[in-house]
Parts: structure tokens; C-alpha cells; sequence
């Protein structure tokens, strides 16, 4: 059973569970558990793991259109190293800044893995749900997609590092160390997302519904699609993909899929009714970009279907 048959098992027993968070009278609530085999490829540096753990949850309030102020995170791993320790909570404290909350504290555990459960919390008293979009207001994402895809083909480049068994890092050695070190850099880099939540905060008083991009594009749309009851068709050509995605990838073809269905962009998805959208984009300080519109029925990109490929847990 993966992560969606389960979610469709907890609806049956708890209502409807689709939305990015929580809400409790004003309460946004979202928490999120990440493992070091699944989310932080070798070579994540545990400041990235900090500041990507604690913004996917932070990611989560933006997609309702809530304001965050907090976030905890419980931090399990083999044994506890200071540097590491102290690096997780910079990360997860720097990303909380950024988005204008704290991080607060959490709790610390031994485990055979590297895992983080993240809770961040953030308030709103009209949150925006999946389930709102209607037949003929447009489709936007905020920002660029495919930089996870990127920060991975990077990590992946990288490997494992290599010693000359020597000890001789001269010549030909350093300068792949070198490269080896530059790749890990630009890899950290892509992978410490700013979560939307000043755009989510931005887009709400407009939004007939949003989500994030957790999942990718494709099944960002079609879980749009589900909960909507709706169909969208996109143009291609209008989606904008990450630059680092053209350098990571060796077609135009192929940098277009690693945008659409790779994920862990935290982009915000959102509908939006054509005669606001000027107003919308007036009010966002990141980039939002009209991608297509919604429709009766079916998810297409260029006339042709858009297949339900993503992210999938478990």
C-alpha cells in the first residue's frame, strides 16, 4: 500500500484528509518525516537537511495561504555528532527566519537511520483548500520547477568521495576532488528551497485553490483534478523550468519531464479566476506563471493526456 491508498484508508475512517495541513479554528498544523536513504542523497550537508526537513513542513502552511510562526523538529540518527547537530538546527533555524517564523525546539532520539519528523504551525482564518478550482480560472505555478531534480543529477555526479590510497592529491586527484567539492556545493544549494509562504499569503485573497508541488507538477494536477472535481490543460511550452534543470539534463525533452513529474520543488500550484489574475501577480514578490486552464474533464498537455506520475511514498 502506498502513501495515497493509505490516505484513501484514513478518509474512510477520519473525513477527508487531502489538504497540504491541518486547520483548527485558526490553527494551520502540518508535520512531515524524512530518512536519510529517501530524502537527503550523500553529500547533503545536515545545514541543507535542517533547512529542507523544516520547509517541507513550512511549505505546507503556504499552500494553505497561512501565516507560519513556528516549527519543532525531532531529530534521530545513529549517534549524536556536535558539528552535525549544531549544523541541523542552524538550517532549520535560518529557513524558519526566512519565512518570518522561529524554530522553537523539538526532541532527539537514537535510530539506525538519520530520520527527521518536522511539525510546523502557522495561523489563517481563510485557508485555501484543494477543492475550490472551477471551469475556466487559470492554472499558475509560483517560481521555477525542477531544481530537486537538478540538485539530485548533481549529487549523483558527485558519488562517493574517492582517497588516493597514496595520500597523493596532486595533479589529476585534486582537481577532481575539486570538481567532485564544486558539484556538492551548487547540490546544496538547489536543495535549500525558500518555502512560498509570503506568495501563499499573497495568492490566498485570489485562490480558488492551491497545493504545493511535493509530488511534481503532473500529480500536483491530478490531485487538483480529484479534489475539484475538474480537468486542466496545460501548455507545455509556458512552464517554467529551472535553468539548472537545462544543465543537468541533455535534451529540452527530457529537462520539460524532469520539471514535470520529478517533485520536491515546494512550488505553490494554484487556480486562480482570469479576471484576477493581473491583480494576483501584482501582489506576488516571486514570479507566477500561468501554465493553463481548468477545464470540465481530463488532464492534457498539449492535447495530449498528462499521465498521474510523481512522487510517491512508500
Amino acid at each position: 500500500m502506498d502513501e495515497r491508498a493509505a490516505l484513501a484508508v484514513l478518509e474512510d475512517e477520519l473525513g477527508p484528509v487531502g489538504d497540504d495541513a491541518a486547520v483548527v479554528d485558526d490553527l494551520v498544523v502540518t508535520t512531515d518525516m524524512l530518512h536519510e536513504t529517501t530524502d537527503f542523497p550523500p553529500g547533503t550537508t545536515r545545514y541543507t537537511a535542517g533547512w529542507r526537513a523544516v520547509g517541507a513542513s513550512l511549505s505546507d502552511v503556504a499552500a494553505m495561504g497561512g501565516r507560519a510562526t513556528a516549527a519543532v523538529a525531532a531529530y534521530a540518527a545513529p549517534e549524536f555528532d556536535e558539528e552535525e547537530l549544531l549544523a541541523f538546527v542552524r538550517g532549520a533555524s535560518d529557513v524558519c527566519e526566512r519565512v518570518g517564523a522561529e524554530y522553537v525546539g523539538g526532541d532527539l532520539d537514537d535510530h539506525e537511520e538519520f530520520t527527521i519528523t518536522t511539525t510546523a504551525f502557522g495561523t489563517t482564518d481563510a485557508p485555501v483548500r484543494r477543492s475550490g478550482a472551477a471551469v475556466g480560472d487559470r492554472v499558475c505555478v509560483t517560481g521555477t520547477l525542477g531544481r530537486s531534480a537538478a540538485a539530485l543529477e548533481l549529487f549523483d555526479r558527485a558519488g562517493p568521495e574517492r582517497d588516493d590510497e597514496s595520500g597523493d592529491r596532486s595533479g589529476s586527484t585534486e582537481t577532481n576532488a575539486n570538481e567532485r567539492d564544486a558539484a556538492l556545493e551548487r547540490a546544496n544549494e538547489l536543495f535549500r528551497f525558500e518555502p512560498r509562504v509570503g506568495a501563499g499569503r499573497a495568492l490566498a485573497p485570489h485562490a480558488s485553490a492551491m497545493m504545493d508541488s511535493s509530488d511534481g507538477l503532473a500529480r500536483s494536477l491530478h490531485q487538483l483534478s480529484e479534489a475539484s472535481d475538474c480537468g486542466f490543460a496545460v501548455d507545455a511550452a509556458t512552464i517554467p523550468v529551472d535553468d539548472a534543470v537545462f544543465e543537468t539534463t541533455e535534451t529540452d525533452e527530457a529537462a520539460l519531464e524532469r520539471a514535470i513529474t520529478f517533485g520536491e520543488d515546494f512550488e505553490l500550484v494554484v487556480t486562480i479566476p482570469e479576471t484576477a489574475l493581473e491583480a494576483t501577480q501584482a501582489a506576488t514578490t516571486v514570479p507566477l506563471t500561468p501554465i493553463g486552464t481548468v477545464v470540465e474533464s481530463g488532464i492534457t498537455i498539449e492535447g495530449e493526456p498528462l499521465p498521474d506520475r510523481g512522487y510517491t511514498h512508500g
